[in-house]
């Protein structure tokens, strides 16, 4: 029954129906927020992850080959993108922490706003040279983005603060800030994704 359901889902989805997208979201997002959840280990990041796999699902069905169950190859998709995500929060991470480490030996950190001239890694230890490399990939890749996504993904991301408090000092709704930011995070991932794409260790699901 459950397979012959998903092969009736699928066909409505690949038609384009959205009422087949909100069937989806219901059969699915449960079991795709307990598997994000239990990578990404936080609440809201579990959620962002659901809402994404669902427009993957939703935008990739067209290549949907049912060699396995519809179910398999979301879960696939699920993985993948919550192993994207993480990845991007680490290299988010590893930029702030380069920054903060530069600052506290009285270097100059780098203003993402300003002009910077090619820096010299030729003769830096790999991991060294790799943390250089990230954090000028974050700084070229933000100031690429919409203020108004761009500021979310700083305070949350780059400044650490709680969703509570980011939409306080934006004086927005909390859903609002959320929206923003995922949409913030989407664009920054693929702003660098010419520099993780070495880093990956699982392709994203076809």
């Amino acid at each position: 029954m459950d397979r012959t359901y998903d092969r009736q889902l699928i066909s409505r989805l690949q038609m384009g129906d959205e009422e087949a997208l909100r069937e989806l979201a219901d059969r699915y997002s449960h079991r795709i927020f307990t598997m994000a959840l239990r990578h990404m280990k936080n609440r809201e990041d579990a959620e962002e992850v659901t809402q994404d796999v669902l427009m993957k699902v939703y935008r990739k069905i067209d290549k949907f080959r049912g060699d396995a169950a519809l179910s398999s190859w979301i879960y696939r998709i699920t993985f993948n993108t919550a192993m994207s995500r993480l990845r991007t929060h680490r290299a988010e991470r590893a930029a702030s922490a380069e920054r903060d480490r530069a600052s506290a030996q009285g270097h100059e950190p780098v203003d993402a706003r300003s002009p910077r001239q090619p820096a010299d890694w030729s003769h830096m230890p790999d991991e060294e040279l790799l943390r250089h490399q990230l954090r000028q990939a974050v700084a070229d890749a933000l100031p690429k983005l919409p203020e108004i996504y761009r500021v979310p993904v700083v305070l949350r991301d780059i400044e650490g603060l709680t969703t509570e408090e980011a939409s306080t000092r934006l004086r927005v709704k909390d859903q609002t800030l959320k929206s923003r930011l995922h949409r913030g995070r989407l664009m920054l991932r693929r702003q660098l994704g010419a520099f993780t794409s070495g880093l990956e260790l699982h392709r994203e699901a076809a």
